[in-house]
């Protein structure tokens, strides 16, 4: 039986008449059968994600990187591929800011993937990282636009599949965002859409909440709204300061993440239009 070569297509850029057929046609020219695709228009900026097979002995990794360089120049767009494997282990990346509690629960898990780099805007990070034999690069993200550029090159140099924001305390753009949609995993402490933002438990202390709670979520365009893949709650007792809510907050937060994880390896997530089924 003939093996087939999967792979993972990005169509980012202005939009403009004609693409969707163009990058379809180029395709279906090189025998490739399209498994799944998503597409969207945000204020003119154009962004398509698609998986597309074809056996290996009809075409070439290098004819398929070439054509699509060239359809790129002629479009005007940026069009990435990242080649995989049926069944092959996928290899995540982990950002991080300070905190180390969602990063300690990734690493106590037997998970179906492999991390293969930590990325962090703080340097301090890295003896934390270094016991676990990873790859840690620190990105200054004093200049968000050049931080994710360098993101983006490291995440395509380490063969990256998906990542996991462990209370990573950073805002990604839309330009960002659409190159790994629905592939940006994030632990945010509050069951949303209650208290989007940075403050989410002192929201909840200062609003008197009897119950709160954690939400992981893909990361779409719109801050703290992507669809929503596992949350978990805890109760305010009366009494209970601030930082005692945090401290509960965060034990949560580590098994929610670690949840919305084996869900998402466990292929049993669909998103749709912004909402996650169990499939």
């Amino acid at each position: 039986m003939l093996m087939k070569q999967l792979a993972t297509i990005t169509v980012i850029g202005r939009d403009k008449t004609g693409v969707i057929a163009r990058v379809t046609n180029f395709l279906f020219e090189k025998h490739a059968n399209i498994e799944a695709l998503e597409e969207q228009v945000t204020r003119g900026q154009f962004s398509r994600t698609l998986q597309a097979s074809w056996k290996t002995d009809a075409l070439g990794a290098d004819a398929l990187r070439a054509g699509l360089a060239q359809l790129a120049t002629q479009l005007g767009m940026e069009i990435k591929v990242r080649f995989t494997e049926y069944n092959r282990r996928q290899r995540f990346a982990i950002m991080v800011t300070k905190e180390t509690h969602c990063f300690d629960a990734l690493m106590k898990e037997k998970l179906k993937a492999d991390p293969a780099l930590v990325i962090g805007n703080h340097p301090t990070f890295a003896a934390h990282v270094k016991k676990h034999k990873l790859p840690f690069e620190a990105v200054s993200w004093n200049d968000r636009a050049k931080a994710e550029t360098s993101v983006l090159q490291l995440l395509e140099k380490h063969e990256i599949d998906f990542v996991v924001l462990a209370r990573f305390m950073k805002i990604l753009s839309p330009n960002f965002v659409w190159r790994y949609k629905n592939k940006i995993i994030n632990i945010h402490p509050s069951l949303l859409p209650s208290f989007p933002g940075s403050q989410a438990y002192r929201q909840a202390y200062e609003q008197g909440v009897k119950i709160a709670g954690v939400t992981a979520h893909f990361v779409s365009t719109r801050l703290d709204e992507g669809p929503i893949i596992a949350q978990g709650s805890f109760e305010i007792r009366p009494h209970m300061a601030l930082k005692d809510i945090v401290a509960s907050g965060q034990k949560l937060e580590a098994t929610v993440l670690v949840k919305a994880v084996k869900l998402y390896l466990g292929k049993r997530l669909d998103v749709y239009w912004g909402v996650v089924k169990e499939v």
